[in-house]
């Protein structure tokens, strides 16, 4: 059976991808953010994980506000980046890895989701900047699976659905009859809101409450209902989603992780930003 190792979380700014095409890692605005990431490359480098299943959020490159499904899984051999995240002038296409899309998907709807399978499928700095991030150096040494979590238009899914989401996604990984390793990737968040009367806002206190729950309380979040989260972290910052569904899926591995490494910083681009890695013991 296929090995859970870990989950990573990240945040996706698309300026990002500006600051690394224009090597700014080191300039004092980036260089908080950019320093939390040695360490999350070094574990990855011990662990080489074959497989990476990341659930991200859509910005309108596949589905926009008159098609939003709630939750899509991509099944197709590769897929195209289709936004450079603003900066970055061409990325590599990302290699599928359709055997464990589709033990995910029959999951799934085994576990009455309604997903949409997605064959083909392009993917925008939700998913490029992640693995940029992990992996500067090359072409990806990994194999994808997307999951796409509706953040964008209501009704969207609760954290409570999400957090199952999540779980069943481990369940589907653990269950998978392959030997490869896979880690499973959150990306988005945290609170940040670019829009409306509150633009700007921000919440520490509810971030790190957050990212402390995730070690060691997992189903916090689920207390909250997406008014209330969305009044706590921004419109945007309802993105954390994401990292609700990576944390439940670590739970078919273990029902406790282990915090290999986290930073935090505030601000970039008006976004409360993470990074985490969380190892599955």
């Amino acid at each position: 059976m296929a090995k859970l190792i870990g989950g990573l979380g990240t945040s996706h700014i698309p300026a990002i991808g500006n600051a690394i095409h224009k090597g700014l890692q080191q300039e004092p605005y980036w260089k908080p953010f950019f320093d939390g990431f040695p360490p999350i490359r070094e574990w990855l480098g011990a662990k080489k994980p074959d497989v990476v299943v990341i659930f991200y959020n859509d910005h309108g490159l596949n589905f926009f506000l008159d098609k939003m499904p709630t939750f899509a899984v991509g099944a197709a051999q590769q897929y195209v980046n289709s936004d450079e995240g603003w900066g970055i002038p061409s990325l590599e296409p990302l290699r599928g890895e359709v055997d464990l899309s589709w033990q995910i998907i029959n999951t799934l709807v085994e576990k009455e989701f309604d997903v949409t399978t997605c064959q083909e499928m392009l993917v925008d700095h939700a998913c490029s900047l992640p693995l940029k991030l992990f992996f500067p150096e090359g072409n990806y040494p990994v194999t994808v699976v997307p999951v796409c979590i509706n953040t964008v238009q209501f009704p969207l899914p609760s954290a409570k659905r999400c957090y199952a989401l999540g779980k069943a996604v481990g369940e589907a990984i653990q269950s998978w009859d392959s030997s490869k390793s896979v880690a499973v990737v959150a990306s988005g968040g945290l609170s940040h809101q670019l829009d409306g009367e509150r633009a700007g806002f921000i919440n520490k206190v509810f971030d790190l409450q957050f990212l402390d729950s995730l070690e060691s309380n997992p189903e916090w979040a689920t207390q909250f209902s997406v008014h209330e989260l969305v009044k706590k972290t921004g419109t945007q910052g309802v993105e954390l989603l994401m990292w609700l569904a990576m944390r439940a899926a670590l739970t078919a591995a273990s029902p406790k992780v282990q915090r290999v490494t986290g930073n935090y910083h505030i601000p970039i681009s008006n976004t409360a930003t993470a990074v985490l890695a969380l190892e599955a013991v």
